[in-house]
């Protein structure tokens, strides 16, 4: 009874560390966005069209990059334990990030990126030691928590990063981010604790576990795909966002403080929801919680295509984020329950590989669309793919049953 205890004061402490880790890495990952396309405007003389495609590519290779590496550093953190990654990821993106403060070439900040990119994984890490220590029946609202950290870090970045950068300047924001991040390694180092390794649970006679060999293979890669929709659908918008605002902005407030508040409100409902509906998923079960969500996600992606006001996208922004807080945490809770422990990282290793590849493709789906079928079209796109991607989950979650 005292090793439990002792097992479950370490799950706790690790959680609430782990939380201002992944909030530290979600304030790091989104501080530089808003002034990016502003920074490498002072790296050289472009034109427009260059700008915008410079932009593009400095923005994408991050997550393309991080797409093909994130499997393998999950294969090492099954192998050799979950905080060793944790401190490879928080201390090389803190240095690779400071370093952005003083390129002087384009080329150069794309580079940086790229290594960017291959030295993520500190939010996929914190997730699959979550996972591993908390007990299968209270994951959801471990994990619940957890997303609140990274999503409140997301949200507070572009704000914390707007004020540094208009205080010290955009290289400034670059070393702040960086010592961010270094904070989050240090907080690695002195409190986080995994006595449980990996390793140590593959019988020697016996063949390490792979994916081909999972049983419930088609149920995890139906998550993937559930994952990449949300943020293919999340992030299509981005484009166009301020643009819409503008459209339908008939008050006296300033567009730009719109578009903050817009983009705002999914983040605060989804910290506000998250962990309430992860622990209605450890209770009743959290493939009947995402079904609720990928109706409400349908019906709110539809509903924002006739939006007129800029009060009523707020409102059906903010019901957004509730949809993403009936979802991102079940699907976490669903691949901690329906994969093996000496594979935890590598399938949320693979997750993330999912999601990034939502955040290339959303933005250019978002432009294609736009540029076909208006701003609006967007957001019918959007609830396409999800109903969509719900048939697909349907067929999936069969293997549940069995």
């Amino acid at each position: 009874m005292d090793e439990q205890a002792k097992i479950a004061r370490e799950a706790s402490h690790n959680l609430f560390t782990l939380w201002f880790g992944v909030f530290m890495a979600g304030v790091g990952f989104s501080a530089i966005m808003p002034f990016l396309p502003l920074y490498i405007a002072q790296l050289g003389h472009f034109n427009k069209s260059t700008l915008n495609i410079l932009s593009s590519v400095t923005f994408a290779v991050t997550f393309i990059m991080t797409a093909i590496i994130s499997p393998v550093w999950g294969r090492l953190a099954d192998k050799y334990g979950r905080r060793p990654m944790l401190l490879r990821a928080s201390l090389g993106m803190a240095i690779v990030i400071g370093t952005m403060a003083f390129v002087t070439q384009v080329w150069e900040l794309v580079a940086l990126r790229a290594f960017q990119g291959l030295f993520g994984g500190f939010i996929s890490n914190a997730t699959a030691l979550i996972a591993t220590q908390t007990p299968k029946e209270k994951a959801g609202r471990a994990l619940g928590i957890l997303v609140t950290g990274t999503t409140s870090g997301q949200l507070m970045g572009p704000l914390i990063g707007g004020i540094i950068a208009s205080v010290v300047g955009y290289r400034g924001s670059f070393l702040f981010t960086g010592t961010l991040l270094f904070l989050a390694f240090l907080l690695t180092v002195f409190l986080v604790t995994e006595t449980h390794k990996p390793g140590e649970l593959i019988d020697e006679k016996e063949k390490p576990a792979s994916f081909k060999t999972l049983q419930n293979k088609n149920l995890l890669i139906g998550l993937f795909l559930t994952t990449t929709v949300i943020q293919l659908v999340n992030t299509s918008i981005n484009p166009i966002m301020a643009l819409f605002v503008r459209e339908i902005n008939h008050t006296n407030w300033p567009t730009t403080l719109i578009v903050g508040i817009v983009a705002a409100m999914p983040g605060i409902s989804t910290i506000i929801a998250a962990p309430r509906f992860g622990k209605l998923g450890d209770k009743i079960g959290p493939q009947y919680v995402m079904m609720a969500g990928f109706g409400l996600a349908f019906l709110v992606q539809g509903a924002t295509a006739f939006a007129g006001t800029v009060f009523i996208l707020m409102g059906l922004r903010f019901m957004i984020g509730i949809s993403d807080a009936t979802m991102l945490p079940q699907i976490n809770s669903m691949l901690t329950k329906n994969a093996p422990s000496e594979m935890i990282s590598r399938i949320f290793a693979y997750n993330q590989s999912f999601a990034s590849m939502g955040n290339v493709v959303g933005p250019i789906v978002g432009a294609f669309v736009a540029n076909i079928w208006g701003y609006r079209g967007i957001f019918i796109s959007g609830a396409i793919f999800i109903a969509i991607n719900f048939m697909h989950y349907l067929t999936t979650i069969r293997e549940l049953k069995k």
